[in-house]
């Protein structure tokens, strides 16, 4: 089957080796397994930061968001059948789905939203767990709870903050707060449902103060964190919650414990990883989400679409990643 694969880990991603293509065996299905014919994938930045620092000397596929169809079925698969049209975002220790064929447990997949194309769709399950899990599992937000409360969203414009805008908008009382430095993704933020949308290129505390929205009740930081935590200690209320998603190099928590803050960390990953016993929640996440999609209720946050899977587009697709500048999801289709 075709895929593209890196090998050697760190290379600039103009460098030919960076990313490449090549042919690798048909995988053949484990007992949980769904084997997919992939037909759209989106990137994230995982993406990036795997194929910089893996230490692996082994060839390895990237791609954690799929949309595409089930061609086979393990033997204790119960969820899924032949033909079944899907999406997930798999499992971060198993190879990706930069490939023709891929194999996930069934129990972290859901059945695609029948209202969106195969693009469209694969922008959304990996961004819409870790959005899910840092609203409802990480900081306890109830549905339909939150009145009175306000949640800040720092980085609100990307892939994670695009989908989680839309459920906190949605599908709480919260009052939404989104952080965007560039029109184009303060316009955006503004469109997919933030009450309000303030700069974090500027002061955060004085744009709150000036819209009387200090303190607030709960911070999800998405880029960055490091940076913005002293701002973050200020405009969160005493007992407030942080949630964050990011990879500092350094993250001094002494100044949490003044305000009693709470923090909570947040990896999509974490119940494929140790095949937690509620593994099965994000299968029935993502079949919450294409209902929502299909009702109308929330929107696919796709951003821009690079054309066929091959090396030279998911290239394009790392390099726009990498510059901070992304907004929303980027997309291939079809190989």
């Amino acid at each position: 089957m075709k895929a593209v694969v890196f090998q050697e880990a760190g290379l600039p991603i103009q460098n030919a080796r960076s990313l490449f293509e090549t042919d690798l065996p048909k995988p053949t299905p484990g007992a949980r397994d769904l084997l997919v014919e992939v037909k759209a994938i989106a990137v994230n930045p995982v993406d990036t930061k795997v194929r910089a620092r893996s230490t692996s000397q082994e060839v390895q596929v990237l791609g954690w968001d799929t949309v595409g169809i089930v061609r086979e079925v393990g033997s204790d698969v119960s969820l899924f059948k032949v033909g079944d049209e899907v999406f997930y975002a798999g499992a971060i220790d198993r190879p990706g789905s930069y490939s023709e064929f891929h194999l996930v447990d069934e129990r972290i997949v859901g059945q695609k939203p029948r209202s969106l194309d195969n693009a469209s769709a694969a922008a959304l399950p990996l961004t819409s767990i870790t959005a899910w899990e840092l609203l409802f599992d990480r900081l306890g937000v109830q549905e339909n709870g939150g009145k009175g409360q306000r949640l800040l969203v720092i980085g609100a414009g990307g892939g994670v903050g695009s989908i989680l805008v839309q459920l906190a908008r949605k599908l709480t009382q919260l009052t939404v707060i989104g952080t965007a430095s560039r029109p184009e993704t303060q316009s955006w933020v503004q469109e997919l449902g933030a009450h309000h949308v303030i700069d974090h290129s500027a002061s955060i505390p004085l744009q709150l103060e000036n819209l009387k929205l200090n303190p607030v009740d709960y911070v999800i930081s998405l880029t960055h964190t490091e940076t913005y935590l002293p701002q973050i200690v200020e405009v969160l209320r005493p007992q407030g919650k942080l949630a964050l998603i990011d990879d500092p190099a350094q993250l001094d928590v002494m100044p949490l414990k003044r305000k009693s803050l709470s923090l909570h960390w947040e990896l999509m990953f974490t119940r494929s990883l140790y095949q937690t016993a509620d593994m099965i929640k994000q299968h029935e996440l993502l079949n919450r989400i294409s209902e929502l999609v299909d009702n109308g209720v929330i929107q696919t946050t796709i951003g821009e679409h690079f054309g066929k899977i091959g090396a030279d587009n998911l290239k394009r697709a790392h390099a726009l990643i990498e510059s901070g500048k992304a907004k929303g999801k980027i997309v291939l289709e079809g190989f």
